[in-house]
């Protein structure tokens, strides 16, 4: 790594990992990185494309049609990417629809969708049937996330250019599965992109937590009953992760946190002295083998009807 990581950025590190593990954290960032590619079942089957690939992989434990490829390799630049048979994506990314187990025939949002990466995995879990509606807010991003759903072969989405809040009333209690891949304060990004740090600096933590927490509002009042929200994000931050679901389950007693212990042996509780948090609240993961932190969490609607008239 080239750039230092900010002071404050620093001090907050070493206040949530405490000196050792956060030394072990910075000597990561000098460690090589691992590259993943997604295999597309909705074109063509996982062992069909293995008996085709020229490439040297190996399976992401946690993502069935997840890869790792070698470095120097290059998938992006192969006919095979550009007929649609692999998207490329980074292994630990691939998590967080695998904890949403989504089932052919459902009603899926992914609700800050584009580039479009989690969204063609839940297409091809998907295999054509149901109903997926992407959504990003962003129209600069869209063109991205249509292009990809093109690519992939996805015949059962819905693109929507909107914002959530106007989204309630067409879609109140309405999906099965919801993905929320959170705009976020980008702390787990730093290695992979160095002008994540200036972003950081000039974007507060609690800017990104007021928004997300507007989504998870909004998620609540379009999931049906009995169903899944799943919540990811790519930052350490304790108020955009641990914090956030605490605050998120007080306002919502009706959800629950789903166990994903069976996800990956490296999967692990996060903060255990951020606040003072109820342990099931302490969400944020580590996939260790990624040598990069994603904070995921999964929520289930319990079996009970209510109401949704108001935003929350």
């Amino acid at each position: 790594m080239t750039k230092q990581l900010p002071a404050l950025f620093r001090e907050k590190m070493i206040d949530l990992l405490g000196e050792d593990e956060f030394a072990e954290y910075v000597k990561s960032y000098d460690e090589a990185r691992l590259f993943g590619l997604r295999v597309n079942s909705n074109k063509i089957d996982k062992a069909d494309f293995l008996a085709k690939s020229p490439f040297t992989l190996t399976p992401v434990p946690w993502a069935s049609e997840g890869y790792y490829y070698q470095e120097g390799e290059r998938p992006g630049k192969h006919p095979y990417y550009h007929a649609g048979l692999y998207y490329i994506q980074e292994p630990s990314a691939m998590a967080p629809v695998e904890l949403l187990h989504v089932r052919p025939g459902e009603r899926v949002l992914d609700l800050c969708a584009a580039p479009g990466g989690k969204s063609t995995q839940i297409a091809a879990k998907l295999k054509g049937e149901g109903v997926l509606v992407v959504n990003d807010n962003h129209s600069d991003r869209v063109k991205a996330l249509v292009k990809n759903l093109e690519l992939f072969g996805v015949r059962n989405a819905v693109v929507l250019n909107e914002r959530p809040e106007r989204m309630l009333t067409a879609f109140q209690g309405f999906f099965d599965k919801i993905l929320i891949d959170a705009p976020c304060s980008g702390e787990g990004m730093f290695r992979k992109e160095e002008d994540m740090m200036v972003q950081w600096e000039r974007h507060s933590v609690q800017e990104f937590a007021a928004m997300q927490r507007e989504l998870l509002g909004q998620a609540a009042q379009m999931l049906a009953p009995g169903g899944t929200i799943v919540y990811s994000t790519c930052t350490f931050s304790p108020e955009e992760n641990e914090a956030q679901i605490a605050e998120f389950l007080d306002k919502h007693p009706i959800f629950e946190v789903v166990p994903m212990a069976s996800l990956h042996q490296d999967v692990r509780i996060g903060c255990v002295s951020h606040g003072a948090m109820n342990p099931i609240r302490r969400v944020l993961l580590k996939l260790s083998r990624e040598r990069q932190d994603c904070g995921l969490i999964s929520l289930r609607a319990k079996g009970i009807m209510w109401l949704c008239c108001d935003r929350q």
